[in-house]
């Protein structure tokens, strides 16, 4: 996979302005035509441009409570504060009150990101200059403990909707960490590997084949299991990554991001399709297919590496058509589109597509 560093790099901006719209925008533009080496210089260019850009809308604000002593009230007394303030002597009121901040988790979040970004020293000097020149507007906004963030409370509404992508680039940088406790500084862990690549590889072709294809209508759905009858309780989630609807035609797609594209049988050291993978989309297509009808088939779909065999298959297996494909990602991303476009109409046929 890391054949050229340069060219994956340039693809994961591709990637991402699929998985986040907000990237297509024309202010983003000279990002996409610029040349990166290391990917956590793409992603300070990214936050550099989009915190630049908050900045002009003004930093989201949210009320924060606060509690001080104060010469007259504000907001609500507090009791036992003020009685203490009394029996000392003191001429103040013990109130606790809320107020519209900066210094919300929010903006403490670009902060540490964009702080940590700048320590980075595969980050481009020009990149820290720009995310320094930012970050003087953060004045009154706290540092956080990258550990103490909880990304699954976060609430996006009208008033914060524009800060989703730019948190969304700050969790792919911050869930990278790691932290040296030797020098107490944080080192970067390297972004191009199964764990964040599978994330961003399965938003990237759901959105792709979203936007370019609508009449697909491609989701995300979860899939009911086929029981007659007893309980489904203790059943496990079938979270499906894509699924594609054209009238009765359906095609399921799971995407895998491994570092290796088949399993070795220990014994034999022959290469075969990873067996947990193939029972998991068997069986998505199996309960998707309620009436037995062969048209719902099923694809295991890899992002291809440089070994000497890779999958590339298709077989009928009870009545539905299966295959394991594999996709290049370090290549010109017109191919990327190729692939994919390929696979849209091998199983659906010729099909409108929606250019960019």
């Amino acid at each position: 996979m890391m054949k050229d560093k340069g060219i994956l790099i340039r693809n994961i901006y591709y990637m991402l302005s699929y998985a986040f719209r907000v990237l297509k925008r024309s202010n983003y533009d000279e990002i996409g035509s610029e040349k990166f080496e290391h990917i956590q210089d793409l992603f300070a260019a990214i936050l550099a441009k989009g915190i630049a850009r908050q900045l002009k809308q003004g930093l989201y604000k949210e009320y924060v409570s606060y509690c001080d002593d104060l010469s007259v009230l504000r907001g609500k007394l507090d009791i036992h504060g003020t009685i203490h303030h009394k029996l000392q002597r003191k001429q103040k009121l013990s109130c606790e009150y809320d107020e519209l901040s900066e210094n919300n988790v929010f903006n403490q979040i670009l902060k540490t990101t964009s702080v940590i970004l700048m320590q980075q020293p595969s980050v481009n000097v020009k990149r820290r200059t720009a995310l320094k020149k930012v970050m003087l507007h953060f004045d009154s906004v706290d540092m956080i403990e990258p550990t103490c963030i909880k990304w699954n409370i976060l609430r996006f509404q009208k008033n914060n909707q524009s800060y989703k992508m730019l948190l969304n680039i700050c969790y792919f940088v911050l869930d990278g960490l790691l932290l040296s406790t030797d020098k107490g500084k944080f080192k970067m862990a390297n972004f191009l590997d199964e764990q964040h690549m599978s994330r961003l590889f399965e938003k990237f072709v759901l959105e792709y084949y979203r936007y370019h294809y609508p009449s697909l209508r491609a989701a995300a759905p979860q899939i009911a299991w086929n029981i007659d009858a007893g309980t489904t309780d203790f059943l496990p989630t079938m979270q499906t990554d894509i699924v594609l609807k054209s009238y009765s035609k359906v095609l399921i797609i799971d995407t895998k991001y491994y570092a290796h594209t088949m399993q070795v049988q220990s014994r034999y050291g022959s290469r075969t399709f990873h067996s947990n993978n193939l029972y998991q989309i068997f069986t998505y297509v199996k309960n998707q297919d309620v009436g037995n009808t062969g048209n719902v088939a099923g694809m295991l779909l890899y992002a291809r590496t440089e070994e000497t065999i890779v999958p590339d298959a298709d077989f009928m297996m009870s009545g539905n058509k299966m295959s394991v494909k594999t996709l290049d990602l370090n290549t010109a991303f017109g191919n990327i589109a190729e692939q994919l476009d390929n696979i849209a109409t091998s199983y659906f046929g010729e099909i409108e597509k929606k250019e960019a």
